[in-house]
């Protein structure tokens, strides 16, 4: 069983078996309950499921991009599960299973998939389809621009008369596709993304120099 767990927009859990059917999921596109909600998630997918805490073979992590606020929550959770369970968290980046979702369910073609930043900019991937071993193919991003920059990259880009890619714009990350793309990486021994946050944004708090002495 793999248990997936995303913050990057709303909060999304679920649980996907070694067959790679989603077998129960929750999400709530509210960006500011994370902490309210994805302890309470974790429980109703596994009890949902009659799922053990150590039947979960591996967790997968979303792991951005995403504001600081709500992606370190979703983290933080996946990695205290692992490490209470005893089993590997698997990092992924959270536009990978919008991208998988996509394809397989029957797009074609190049994908540019999009999620809010706030500070009206926003996050974006692009991709080419599915790989041999059913990976997205992601050629361009994670990256953070301004809609207006965007669009403007993305009309420069299509100058020579390349066809516009699908583009989704979305409001959530699948968390069952992100399990799936889980037990994808980790069955064909795929290397995963690395185990940070990709917040692609410098803190908003600098730290601070030495204090001066009063005399």
């Amino acid at each position: 069983m793999f248990l997936a767990i995303d913050t990057s927009t709303g909060t999304g859990v679920a649980l996907v078996d070694g067959t790679g059917k989603i077998r129960a999921s929750r999400v709530l596109e509210d960006t500011r309950r994370h902490v309210e909600v994805v302890g309470t998630f974790i429980q109703e997918v596994l009890s949902e499921t009659g799922t053990a805490p150590a039947q979960v073979t591996a967790v997968a992590a979303g792991m951005g991009p995403g504001p600081f606020t709500g992606l370190r929550i979703g983290i933080a959770a996946a990695r205290a599960f692992g490490q209470g369970a005893h089993v590997p968290v698997i990092p992924l980046v959270s536009h990978d299973a919008l991208a998988l979702e996509w394809y397989d369910n029957g797009g074609t073609g190049e994908l540019l998939v999009t999620t809010d930043a706030r500070r009206r900019e926003l996050y974006w991937s692009r991709y080419t389809g599915l790989d041999a071993d059913g990976i997205p193919v992601r050629v361009a991003g994670p990256s953070l621009d301004r809609p207006d920059d965007l669009d403007a990259t993305e009309t420069a880009r299509l100058a020579d008369g390349t066809a516009a890619p699908h583009r989704v714009d979305a409001v959530g990350i699948p968390a069952g596709a992100l399990g799936i793309l889980a037990r994808r990486v980790q069955t064909t021994g795929r290397e995963h993304a690395a185990d940070e946050a990709l917040y692609l944004r410098p803190p908003d708090i600098a730290a601070q120099g030495p204090r001066k002495r009063v005399s």
